[in-house]
């Protein structure tokens, strides 16, 4: 089922999602909605704050920048297997010189940016079978992970940005929290109010 994503300004984005185990109620059809919404959204990544719920649940595929020919073979070949869950997912370390990369997000509909992210992260999680993991993750497939990671530490992209590009995009996050946007997905937005 396609679940409408929770845009800019709504409370629940800015939640540190707690975390679930493997008795969490309707886990197993709650990811496949979630991959389902991302895929008709055409996404890369949802995080479970984005469709209303503050818990520590992402779900990634990465695989359309396979496609990209200005990435490295190597790159590419990561990128395109990168399909994944995570659950209780932790970054345990961060390294490397930080790197700009246009970013964007499903909640924030027509905005893409420049954010600075570290390039090399070590990360530890759980699948959907509360398998456990450890694994080392660079370049775009690490970007991507930050990018998700961040939503259920109720961080949103557009916070990493510079206090005049804030300035900048302001007007355009007030009219996304309005519901003044037209996105290709469903959404919610926080500050429609209801007609009596």
């Amino acid at each position: 089922m396609i679940l409408p994503i929770v845009a800019y300004g709504d409370p629940v984005l800015r939640k540190v999602g707690i975390e679930i185990d493997a008795n969490y109620p309707g886990l197993e059809e709650l990811i496949s909605n979630m991959k389902e919404t991302m895929y008709n959204a055409s996404g890369v990544g949802l995080a479970a704050p984005q469709i209303g719920k503050a818990i520590r649940l992402f779900v990634i595929d990465a695989s359309p920048f396979a496609e990209d020919e200005d990435l490295s073979d190597k790159d590419r070949a990561v990128l395109k297997d990168f399909n994944k869950v995570f659950i209780n997912a932790e970054i345990v370390n961060e390294e490397g010189d930080e790197w700009a990369f246009n970013e964007g997000c499903l909640s924030i509909p027509d905005i893409l940016e420049d954010v600075f992210r570290q390039p090399k992260i070590t990360i530890e999680y759980q699948d959907e079978d509360f398998n456990k993991h450890t694994e080392v993750l660079d370049g775009l497939a690490a970007r991507v992970f930050q990018h998700e990671y961040d939503h259920i530490e109720g961080i949103l992209f557009t916070d990493k940005l510079s206090t005049l590009k804030k300035r900048i995009i302001k007007k355009k996050l007030e009219n996304i929290s309005k519901g003044k946007i037209k996105a290709d997905y469903r959404m919610r937005f926080p500050n429609l109010k209801k007609k009596k």
